[in-house]
């Protein structure tokens, strides 16, 4: 060939290629078909009437200390309900609307709103006019507002608009207009917040409300035009600039992408892992909705708080903290979908560990307003919790961080809850009062408590008068998850010794804790003499840990599946439903049903081979579980075993991961 010819052809070649542009993956246009399906699966309109008022649903997303929902009054405003901030410690309303786009001589004929797991969307339209409003999450101190206005006519438009809050619901609030800005000042919190609007904009307030001056809008023939606000609620920890050039430099759309294809990846990573006997539509739409209740319950750090992590439920006033047991819980069911949030859930817990190896029950970021409680810990499930992180990404750095602290929480409970030296340990508390003691156990009221005794084994150190089956069954299932991180360690020692322990704890749990003529696990008095009846879910807890025989499980297995005892409406309940202390209503512990020991009931039963029986329960805890499989209502704390009707708190993140864990192939 030619060289000359042969250089041309060289030269075309290099100029096509690079006229190629290689694909960003956040500018694919994707179909997001797993946020498609699961849109709506919470509904969050609520207009709300005062600061206080938990009538409906608040989103949330990336931390953020504060939340929106959709407006459900008749005549609809143009913006979203709120802030709901919980940047004051047990949640208020900031306003009915906060940033309330008000358009000239406007008349709306028609609305409609979606909520998606990536974001708000609602849009108003009459014959001539359509806005279309977007809200989306920057970050865990920002959210941001598109709304695009479009002339549908065939003649130019001319809008005047200007933008005002509804009044504020609490006189907590202050605010102050400066140039483009308001700034929201509170008396009962350290954050701040800002409201920014376009350059052009002026603001102008009072000590309780603010407005803009009147702005004009031309709208040509089919044209369409936007604009974006933002709304940022931040601690003085936080650098209020630097989150100001991030939040005024970047594009809706892009932010809108990114979270569309976060939310997309983490839902496939749930959608798809279903185990094969649940692949009907109604578990994409649980599976959806738990991803969601968890997120809406998740937040940055702040105050006192050092890593990332989940509330029980910002739903309910007492539960704005991090409680121990949860977390470790709240992780497992993150660990399907996003390791690194449930990494940082367990290290929140941990930055509270004392030098003994003590574990606090419950944290708070301002304990000007609520106290840490150190009185008592809680059940000892942290170690599962990282075993099962370590399982989904393999991440040996965080089992090296994490394992001295899982050492020396899991010696401490033989070191300080353990009266008589047996090697079974009981629930009790660090100031010696009897209530705190059975909170260390997670089920503060349970019958088994009724007659306990507290007993001082040492200096900020007290036991209950009773050896717990559960207690002991879930030490012996850390004793294993910690043989599996020391492997992965390569700590030959520690591995030996701990399967030693598990060993010999397995055979104690046989024998002191199962009644034979009963077929079921009590706990007992501290010799072993007297069981403490009254057949509760702690029954079937060593069979979630592996430590029964098998003839065991079975006899277990067989009262578990009885429906006049805990095969109701929704199966494994707290309590046997012929017992005459059973109380869903008034009982808590009592015989509500709690997703958690459901879920450790199920997973007992596939441990031991009864798979049909775990399958079918499965599907009868959901389908009981009223409105956990519909699209709209939240999970609840726990349920009525025999009506289904939920009890408790809204939005509840522990029932939401062991709804994962149920569904979800381990």
């Amino acid at each position: 060939m030619n060289k000359k010819i042969l250089s041309i052809l060289i030269l075309m070649i290099t100029l096509c290629f690079s006229c190629i542009k290689t694909t960003d993956p956040m500018q694919v246009n994707k179909e997001y078909n797993y946020i498609l399906q699961s849109k709506d699966v919470l509904n969050y309109q609520i207009t709300p009437k005062d600061s206080l008022d938990k009538s409906g649903l608040m989103f949330s997303d990336q931390g953020a200390w504060f939340a929106y929902s959709f407006p459900d009054s008749v005549k609809t405003d143009e913006g979203f309900s709120g802030p709901f901030l919980m940047t004051q410690q047990n949640g208020i309303w900031s306003s009915s609307m906060l940033t309330k786009l008000n358009i000239v001589d406007i008349n709306w004929k028609e609305y409609n709103a979606t909520a998606y797991n990536s974001h708000l969307e609602q849009t108003f339209a009459n014959k001539d006019l359509e806005l279309k409003q977007k809200l989306v999450f920057v970050s865990g101190h920002s959210a941001i507002v598109s709304s695009k206005l479009t002339n549908k006519t065939d003649k130019p438009i001319e809008l005047i608009y200007n933008w005002q809050n509804q009044p504020l619901l609490t006189e907590s609030l202050k605010l102050e207009a400066k140039e483009n800005e308001v700034i929201v000042h509170s008396s009962k919190s350290k954050a701040i917040g800002h409201i920014v609007f376009p350059n052009e904009t002026k603001t102008t307030s009072t000590y309780n409300s603010y407005s803009t001056k009147n702005q004009t809008l031309y709208l040509d023939p089919k044209d369409t035009k936007e604009i974006v606000i933002s709304q940022t609620f931040i601690f003085p920890e936080y650098s209020w600039q630097e989150e100001k050039k991030n939040i005024t430099t970047i594009e809706f759309d892009t932010v809108l992408r990114k979270r569309k294809n976060e939310k997309e990846n983490e839902l496939e990573s749930l959608i798809t892992a279903r185990k094969k006997q649940f692949q009907k539509d109604k578990y994409v739409t649980v599976l959806a909705k738990a991803h969601l209740t968890l997120q809406n319950n998740w937040r940055i750090p702040a105050g006192e708080i050092k890593h990332e992590g989940l509330f029980p439920s910002y739903h309910y006033k007492w539960f704005n903290g991090f409680w121990s047991w949860d977390s470790w819980k709240h992780a497992v069911g993150l660990s399907y979908y996003n390791t690194e949030l449930a990494k940082k859930q367990i290290r929140l817990m941990f930055e509270f560990q004392n030098e003994d190896g003590f574990v606090l029950d419950c944290v708070y970021r301002d304990t000007s307003i609520e106290n840490h409680n150190n009185r008592d810990t809680k059940p000892p499930l942290s170690a599962w919790a990282v075993a099962k992180i370590y399982e989904k990404d393999k991440d040996l750095n965080f089992v090296k961080e994490l394992y001295p602290k899982l050492k020396k929480y899991h010696y401490w409970w033989y070191q300080k809850r353990d009266h008589d030296q047996d090697g079974l340990c009981e629930y009790g508390s660090t100031d010696g009062t009897l209530i705190a003691a059975k909170w260390e156990s997670g089920m503060d009221n349970a019958i088994r408590f009724d007659d306990s005794k507290i007993l001082k084994n040492q200096k900020n150190a007290y036991s209950l008068n009773q050896e717990s089956v559960d207690l002991n069954a879930y030490l012996y299932a850390e004793k294993m998850y910690l043989v599996t991180l020391s492997k992965v360690l390569h700590k030959v020692d520690d591995s030996i010794q701990f399967l030693k322990e598990a060993e010999k704890l397995k055979i104690k749990i046989q024998k002191q804790f199962y009644h034979k003529q009963d077929g079921w696990f009590y706990d007992t008095s501290l010799d072993g003499k007297i069981f403490i009846k009254g057949k509760g879910s702690e029954g079937w807890t060593a069979l979630w840990a592996n430590a029964a025989s098998q003839k065991q499980a079975e006899a277990v297995k067989n009262i578990m599946m009885n429906p006049d005892k805990f095969f109701t409406k929704i199966p494994f309940q707290t309590m046997s439903a012929d017992h005459p202390k059973f109380d869903p209503l008034k009982g808590y512990w009592r015989g509500p049903n709690w997703l958690d020991q459901s879920y450790f009931g199920v997973k007992g039963l596939r441990n031991y081979g009864f798979n049909k029986e775990a399958d079918e329960a499965t599907m009868q805890i959901l389908d009981g579980a009223e409105g956990v499989l519909d699209k709209g209502k939240a999970i609840r704390e726990n349920y009525h075993p025999i009506t289904g009707q939920g009890l408790h708190a809204q939005n509840f993140s522990w029932s939401a991961a062991h709804i994962i864990m149920l569904l979800i192939k381990e």
